[in-house]
C-alpha cells in the first residue's frame, strides 16, 4: 500500500519499490500471453499497463494535494517524483522483455523527458493558463474575410477584383497541399501573452524536413495570428547539437534555448527550479537495475540518460 504524502517528492526509492513491484505483477501476467516471438507486442503491452499505473498514481497524488492542502511546490515535486520513478521502473520492464537499441532508446527517453518537463507547466507555481492551438483552417477563414474587406475597399472594376481572388486561391492551393498542422507541444498564455513551445531531446540527426515544418509553423503564429512567442526547448546542451539547432536559434522566429537554458526558461514561466529538482533527485544510471545501466553504458546511450 502506497502512503500518499508530500515525503513521495523526497525519496525515490518508496516509489521505485511500489512501481517495482506492480509492474511485476503486470510482467507475470503478460508473460503467459505473450510467446517469446511476439517481443514487439509483449514490449507494447507492458507500456501501455506501465503507463496507466504511473498515471493512476499521478492522478491519485495530485487529488490528494488538493484536498490536504499541500503546497504547490510539494504537490509538483511528488508528481515529478511519480513521474520520473515510473519511467525507471518501466525502462527497466521493457528492456527485459526487449533489450533497447540506440534508436528506440532515444526516442524513448525524448518522450518521457518531455513530459517530466511539462508537469511543470500542467502544475505551475504562478498563472498560466493551458490553451487550445489556433486551427490552421480558422487562421485560413480569417485572412479570406481580410482580403475580401480590403478587395472590395479597392477602386477596381468587377474583373480585376475577381482576378485578384483567383490569385489569392492559386497561392492557397499550394498552401493547403501541405497540410500544416499548427499544433506544437504545448500552448500557454501568462499575463496576456500567449506561448508555444516545442521541446526537443537534441538535434544530432538529419533534421531538414522537421526544422522547416518548424519554421513555417512558427512564422505563422507570429504574423498570421496573434503576435506568439515561439519557445524551442532542448534538453541537450548547444555543443551537441547540430547546424538545424543554430537554424532555429538563428531565426526571427524561434527562441531557441538549450541545456541550462532551457532550464532556466522553465523555471522563468513556471517559477519552479526544474534543474535544481533534477540535481537533486535525478540519477538515471544509479537508479536503474544493473542488467538495464550496463546495456545503456555498454551501448554508448548514456547520454539520453542526462536530463
Amino acid at each position: 500500500m502506497l502512503s500518499i504524502d508530500p515525503s513521495l517528492g523526497k525519496d525515490p526509492q518508496i516509489l521505485l519499490a511500489y512501481f517495482r513491484d506492480e509492474f511485476s505483477r503486470s510482467t507475470a501476467r503478460l508473460d503467459s500471453e505473450y510467446k517469446n516471438s511476439q517481443y514487439k507486442q509483449h514490449a507494447a503491452a507492458f507500456n501501455q499497463s506501465a503507463a496507466k499505473i504511473i498515471s493512476s498514481v499521478k492522478q491519485t497524488i495530485d487529488g490528494a494535494a488538493r484536498s490536504q492542502n499541500w503546497t504547490g511546490a510539494e504537490r509538483l515535486s511528488a508528481l515529478l517524483m511519480a513521474h520520473y520513478t515510473g519511467c525507471v521502473s518501466m525502462i527497466e520492464g521493457r528492456n527485459a522483455i526487449w533489450p533497447y537499441e540506440y534508436m528506440a532508446f532515444s526516442r524513448r527517453m525524448g518522450e518521457l523527458w518531455q513530459a517530466f518537463c511539462q508537469l511543470a507547466f500542467e502544475h505551475p507555481l504562478g498563472k498560466l493558463e493551458l490553451i487550445d492551438p489556433p486551427a490552421f483552417q480558422d487562421i485560413r477563414s480569417g485572412l479570406q474575410r481580410e482580403l475580401a474587406e480590403y478587395v472590395a475597399s479597392l477602386d477596381l472594376d468587377t474583373p480585376a477584383k475577381n482576378e485578384l481572388h483567383g490569385y489569392y486561391d492559386k497561392i492557397w492551393l499550394l498552401v493547403d497541399s501541405g497540410q500544416i498542422k499548427m499544433d506544437l507541444d504545448l500552448h500557454f498564455e501568462q499575463q496576456g501573452q500567449k506561448v508555444v513551445v516545442d521541446f526537443k531531446s537534441g538535434f544530432g540527426s538529419n533534421e531538414k524536413g522537421n526544422t522547416n515544418r518548424l519554421l513555417l509553423v512558427a512564422t505563422i503564429y507570429k504574423t498570421l495570428v496573434e503576435d506568439y512567442r515561439c519557445l524551442l526547448l532542448v534538453r541537450s546542451p548547444e555543443d551537441r547539437n547540430n547546424h538545424y539547432f543554430r537554424t532555429l536559434r538563428d531565426s526571427k522566429v524561434w527562441e531557441a534555448y538549450s541545456g541550462a537554458e532551457a532550464y532556466e526558461k522553465i523555471g522563468e514561466f513556471t517559477g519552479f527550479g526544474l534543474r535544481s529538482w533534477i540535481d537533486s533527485h535525478v540519477d538515471w544510471l544509479g537508479h536503474l537495475n544493473d542488467e538495464t545501466a550496463r546495456l545503456i553504458q555498454g551501448s554508448g546511450m548514456n547520454g539520453y540518460t542526462e536530463w
